[in-house]
């Protein structure tokens, strides 16, 4: 005994079988139908008494080609804003980096006036204890 698992009735359902027919099973059914189609009258066309192959074979390369010059195409075009864009950006740069070098060189003074200020007290401490201990040597060794 098999358990059967029950199938849903509703409308979303029945319309996604529906869908899935028309808009998946069918366009793939029809494009392999002519794809197949395609493919015999080429070899008629090709390989009966008076088919030129040679002709057919520059027919193929020009469909193979067109994709790959297209692609090519708009390569070149992306290049093309790339470079514009860069003149562009460096046309403007020397200005703008010049302005960032001077926010630089403000914020290094800050960090070293700020670094210098953390250290000074260590530095001071230290200082005091080696002056303390020179002064406590010189009182036990005379």
């Amino acid at each position: 005994m098999k358990a059967q698992l029950p199938r849903p009735e509703h409308y979303s359902y029945l319309q996604h079988r529906k869908q899935r027919t028309t808009q998946i099973i069918l366009p793939v059914v029809f494009s392999a139908i002519l794809m197949i189609g395609l493919i015999v009258l080429i070899c008629f066309a090709t390989f009966n008494s008076g088919g030129d192959v040679s002709r057919w074979a520059a027919v193929s390369t020009i469909w193979i080609i067109i994709p790959v010059m297209l692609a090519g195409l708009i390569f070149l075009a992306i290049l093309v804003g790339l470079i514009y864009l860069m003149a562009l950006a460096l046309s403007a740069l020397p200005y703008y980096t010049g302005i960032a070098q001077d926010y630089v060189y403000k914020a290094k003074a800050y960090i070293i006036r700020g670094a210098d200020m953390a250290a000074k007290p260590v530095i001071a401490i230290d200082g005091f204890i080696e002056n303390l201990k020179a002064f406590f040597e010189r009182i036990t060794n005379p």
